[in-house]
């Protein structure tokens, strides 16, 4: 590489930036929906999965295994494409964060899950002879002693999320990847674009990396 090919690929990265930061909030608020949409139904999975109800365990495995096996990819044409044959139709913006949220909560439900099973079954048997009823000991007792061990895994959920969010583009949304492909519509230089998107997806992990670290340490100064 010479140094004009260095310079150009550096000038049409920095002349990219100021449009790749306007999109980058919108990357970021899909990933933060997804996990906040996603947590609530990885919840309920995760308590159908461990509780006694066999067709309930049977769908819930089902789902995560589905969600698990295909590729998220598919699961976007599946919603957005795919849903119109049945005469729903949705957004771009619905339809993305549709698919993020059950693809994350299929893997996030495994993560609760295992959580929940590592609190010993002592702490459901003492709670019991306090007098607290199933719900109160799961609210009160597990969960958050799951939650420290879920964290670390949650996080990388997350930040997994932010990196997932550019498959959306697919669907016309406007995030981070395609905005770097509408700049290279218009400068023909693929490099920079692209070089400067993925400092800014690494910017936005190590962010959320930090704040999930420092998370993790107050859990365990309280615990």
């Amino acid at each position: 590489m010479t140094a004009e090919q260095l310079q150009t690929i550096l000038q049409s990265a920095w002349q990219a930036l100021p449009t790749l930061l306007a999109a980058a909030p919108i990357t970021l608020g899909y990933a933060l929906a997804a996990m906040l949409l996603g947590l609530p139904l990885a919840l309920l999975v995760a308590l159908a999965r461990l509780g006694r109800v066999a067709p309930l365990r049977w769908i819930s495995g089902v789902y995560v295994s589905f969600m698990r096996g295909t590729p998220l990819l598919v699961q976007i044409f599946m919603i957005y494409y795919g849903l119109p044959s049945f005469g729903i139709t949705v957004s771009p913006l619905v339809g993305g964060v549709a698919a993020l949220t059950l693809n994350s909560a299929a893997y996030l439900s495994e993560t609760i899950r295992a959580a929940i099973l590592s609190v010993p079954r002592g702490q459901w048997e003492a709670a019991y002879s306090l007098g607290l009823t199933p719900r109160q000991t799961l609210q009160l007792i597990v969960l958050p002693q799951a939650a420290r061990v879920a964290l670390p895994s949650l996080g990388n959920t997350l930040i997994g999320l932010v990196k997932d969010t550019s498959l959306v583009s697919v669907i016309t949304v406007v995030e981070l990847l395609r905005s770097a492909q509408l700049v290279i519509a218009r400068t023909f230089e693929p490099f920079g674009p692209y070089l400067a998107a993925a400092l800014i997806y690494w910017a936005i992990s190590s962010l959320l990396e930090l704040v999930q670290r420092r998370l993790e340490a107050r859990l365990a100064r309280r615990g």
